[in-house]
């Protein structure tokens, strides 16, 4: 498959790197140092599940140069999503669809909105993983895990593609019969390690290992759960249970995205998942009461980050 990568940060960088590593025809679409760094010297990949480098590379800040391609994968944070998928444009060919790989919910709809329904498979992904210098990358935490299926839970071609692309890069990877609920799934857990993490500025094991800090973790989960669920996505009903079983197993230095770009004062994603979730919460008629706090708590320093240049 000929698929590109937009964005080449911790997720794009390790997915399109492993992928590139086993001989697909990739393409990068990164930016300003980085960029310049992967010309440089490649795409230097440190990880847990053993170091790469992609050298030479292909990547490019400029869709229009990469023509046609079958895929996107888009790992870029949420708010980048809208300019995002209006750059990508020159990419879509007639059969090229497009795969979010991003946090929450907002990508999809928003590329949905912009690209067209018929071209969005819903996807998401789990791994942690970021940017520790122009043209490196570290994966430090979580078995790598890929996602994605078609919004109306039918079998395709495109997506049995795509999972045998990513088979063949050792990762392991789900064709989702209920890609949106799948989705949520991811929604309900990293909303509330983000939030809290960010809130308390602390680990997982710290965040999960204090009795009260575990206790509203939880208590995030569940109303992130009931939120869903009230809005009619098919949630198990054992969800809660099962994302806090996946929490104790994260290594325990690990943080989460938006919880690093918050402590180092960044432009976050609270927006996107705490945000979303009150706001989907008001909709619904559900009280998120964890969720007004933690967004109403970490807004100030939101605020002021978007305005820093």
């Amino acid at each position: 498959m000929r698929i590109a990568v937009f964005g080449t940060g911790g997720v794009g960088g390790y997915f399109g790197g492993r992928l590139a590593q086993a001989g697909e025809n990739v393409i990068f679409i990164a930016r300003g140092a980085h960029l310049k760094a992967m010309h440089a010297s490649g795409l230097h990949v440190g990880s847990i599940k053993g170091d790469f480098i992609i050298d030479p590379i292909s990547a490019t800040d400029e869709p229009a140069q990469a023509g046609y391609v079958d895929v996107v994968l888009v790992a870029v944070k949420a708010w980048h999503v809208p300019e995002a998928a209006l750059a990508m444009q020159p990419m879509i060919g007639p059969d090229t669809f497009v795969v979010p790989l991003c946090n929450g919910m907002d990508a999809l709809h928003e590329l949905v909105r912009t690209i067209g329904k018929e071209r969005v498979l819903g996807g998401f992904c789990r791994i942690s993983a970021y940017t520790s210098s122009p043209g490196h990358i570290m994966h430090v935490g979580v078995e790598p895990y890929v996602a994605f299926g078609e919004l109306d839970g039918s079998s395709s071609e495109r997506a049995r593609h795509l999972r045998r692309a990513f088979e063949r890069a050792g990762i392991t990877v789900e064709v989702s019969g209920d890609i949106q609920a799948a989705m949520w799934q991811k929604f309900v857990f990293i909303a509330a390690i983000s939030g809290l993490g960010a809130v308390t500025r602390t680990p997982i094991g710290v965040l999960r290992d204090i009795p009260e800090t575990r206790r509203m973790l939880e208590e995030a989960i569940q109303e992130n759960f009931t939120v869903g669920k009230a809005m009619g996505i098919n949630l198990p009903d054992d969800t809660p249970n099962i994302i806090m079983q996946f929490i104790d197993r994260i290594p325990e230095h690990v943080t989460a995205s938006m919880q690093r770009d918050i402590m180092e004062g960044r432009q976050s994603e609270l927006e996107s998942l705490n945000g979303s979730l009150v706001r989907f919460g008001r909709e619904v008629g559900i009280s998120t009461p964890i969720n007004k706090f933690i967004y109403s708590s970490l807004l100030p320093q939101e605020l002021s980050a978007r305005r820093t240049p």
